[in-house]
């Protein structure tokens, strides 16, 4: 938007050397006063000056960093108080707006994220994730969370997925129904706590990736809820659609996309998160309510679509590197195909087939309900020939949710012991098939050592579990070093290709064949026994002649005293063709185990 009469650009309040700025959209208010501590709250003293395309704007010589303020809006609905859609800062959602302060030290932080090849995350919610125990009554903050930081580098991850961090209503909430989108939740720390945290990740290596929710908006605490007084149909007004369309699972709060000023209200919010934050990235939450009305997502909103599009190719030009992500779940190949070929242009998307299949195949208390041939499809699906356009995972908020009638992986597995011998033994055998699959994996926070607790916004992670089951941690460790090919041996885990070769449904035995271009240090074999029985002299087909070396084996009792420790070794390949490879080999493996051998150089 230009700005009139020469004065600045930008929406909100904008700090100047001389006062601050300030500028909002509402086209249907007749007069429209900046309130605040600069003026003792009286409604008389800064009126604001009507501007083209229903904007007002005024510049407060008086106004400065930490002012409390809000908008009065005459309208003919009558006068409203409301906060500053754009308000970086809030004293909480129903509170009022405050003048942020945007310097921040940032030392120089120019941290690039590694390849999408390259990356393992973590998901992660603040308020959960690390709570003290001295302040068990309050929810976690960037600042607890940064203190287990050296926990994720140990383990290996070099990306979070932080779920939402915009303002909400309350101090606990998983933060999908967001009141003040441009503001960081004050329960969690605000905006400089947030950028504090950002630059410790950055300095430990680990990229930061943000869940933002432009699908629908609060729908409590909602002071855009008919912001300037208009609304049709009984509905939200200017930021909403007034029809049909304003229907989402959440509420009738869906984003007018069709409105230029709502497409760049939203816009503005995503380049401030990777301007203004420096973050890696950004995960769209559920953009099939983004793009269509139904679950089906037959009935497309084509604004939605173009949304989608146009902020997708401006990230990328911008912001060369970083990542977007789609939570769609519908296995749509046009999320993710680029916009100058019709699609939406996102970098990757959450893919659950894989996660549904493992879950199933482990979950199943008997071995003769487990199948293989669910996983082996999900293994050796992508989208637009693209392995990394789809991010795996066996476990995410959703999937361990309380009261969404699931639970976390160990739970599921056996809800009487979740961390006896079946539950360690099967969820280890979903994560080893999980760290070696085509994609880009996440782990879901507390996985790594087998929190069994359902996730609740009001239930912290027990870290003592971290303590209590050190050798899964280390399992953990062990297969993410395999992923990233910490010893340069395991490149193929690295690669796009995968060909699953040996499916034994009657046996519960799958074997994979990962690789980049193959050969020594990168062609990878995994084989998982989905059985309770373990195998001797069990024969699968390899690419390669020679000595295939073990590089892990999921069995070893240093990753469990409840393990068999079954002693696995070498895997000598014989000329002689198997399972369509020119090559085959016998091997040793125990029951729920993962097995990954590759070749020196």
């Amino acid at each position: 938007m230009v700005p009139n009469n020469g004065s600045i650009n930008g929406m909100g309040p904008i700090p100047t050397s001389d006062g601050v700025a300030f500028r909002v959209w509402a086209p249907h208010a007749r007069k429209v006063a900046l309130v605040g501590t600069f003026n003792a709250w009286n409604s008389s003293r800064h009126e604001m000056e009507r501007e083209g395309n229903g904007h007002w704007y005024a510049k407060v010589p008086e106004a400065a960093k930490g002012h409390e303020y809000r908008y009065l809006l005459t309208t003919p609905a009558g006068k409203l108080w409301r906060i500053d859609p754009y308000a970086r800062q809030v004293t909480d959602s129903n509170g009022n707006a405050v003048v942020h302060d945007p310097d921040f030290d940032w030392e120089g932080d120019n941290f690039r994220m590694p390849p999408w090849n390259e990356l393992v995350m973590y998901e992660m919610h603040v308020g959960t994730f690390h709570v003290p125990h001295n302040r068990a009554d309050q929810p976690g903050t960037f600042e607890t969370a940064t203190g287990r930081l050296k926990h994720l580098v140990e383990l290996g991850v070099n990306a979070i997925e932080l779920m939402p961090v915009a303002e909400f209503e309350g101090s606990r909430s998983w933060g999908y129904n967001p009141s003040c989108l441009f503001a960081v939740e004050t329960a969690y720390g605000g905006s400089r706590a947030f950028k504090a945290f950002v630059k410790e990740c950055h300095r430990h290596g680990i990229a930061v990736i943000l869940d933002v929710v432009y699908n629908h908006l609060g729908p409590g605490s909602l002071d855009l809820w008919r912001f300037d007084g208009w609304h049709h149909n009984d509905l939200g007004g200017i930021y909403f659609y007034n029809d049909g369309r304003a229907r989402t699972p959440w509420g009738h709060t869906r984003p007018d996309y069709g409105r230029p000023e709502v497409r760049r209200f939203l816009r503005d919010n995503a380049l401030m998160w990777l301007e203004e934050y420096h973050v890696d990235g950004l995960r769209c939450d559920s953009t099939l309510y983004i793009r269509s009305t139904s679950e089906s997502g037959h009935q497309e909103i084509p604004d939605g679509w173009g949304f989608m599009q146009e902020l997708n190719r401006e990230i990328r030009e911008r912001f060369p590197g970083r990542i977007t992500i789609a939570e769609d779940l519908q296995h749509n190949p046009r999320l993710t195909q680029d916009s100058r070929q019709g699609g939406a242009g996102f970098g990757s998307q959450w893919d659950a087939a894989l996660g549904c299949a493992l879950r199933a195949a482990v979950v199943a208390p008997y071995d003769e309900n487990r199948r293989l041939h669910p996983v082996k499809d999900a293994l050796c699906s992508r989208y637009n020939h693209d392995t990394f356009q789809r991010i795996i995972y066996t476990e995410s908020h959703d999937d361990a949710a309380c009261g969404s009638g699931k639970a976390r992986l160990a739970q599921e597995i056996n809800p009487w012991d979740p961390a006896g011998w079946h539950a360690q033994k099967r969820s280890t055998l979903a994560a080893g098939v999980l760290l070696t699959a085509p994609g880009i994996p996440m782990l879901f926070q507390g996985q790594e050592f087998v929190e069994s607790r359902s996730f609740s916004d009001t239930v912290p992670l027990d870290w003592n579990r971290c303590e209590r089951h050190r050798g899964i941690v280390h399992l953990y460790r062990d297969l993410i070093a395999l992923r990233l090919n910490r010893a340069g041996v395991t490149r193929g885990l690295c690669g796009q290709h995968v060909g699953v070769h040996h499916v034994n449904e009657g046996g519960r035995v799958l074997a994979y064949h990962r690789w980049e271009w193959g050969g020594a240090r990168d062609d990878v074999i995994v084989v998982a026994n989905f059985s309770h029985r373990g195998y001797h002299d069990y024969v699968v087909g390899l690419p390669r002649g020679g000595r295939w070396r073990l590089r892990f084996n999921s069995d070893w009792k240093g990753y469990s005293g409840l393990f068999c420790g079954t002693l696995s070794g070498d895997c000598n390949a014989v000329s002689g063709r198997y399972d369509q490879m020119p090559f085959h080999g016998a091997l040793t493996i125990g029951p729920y185990s993962v097995l990954v051998f590759s070749q020196d150089g």
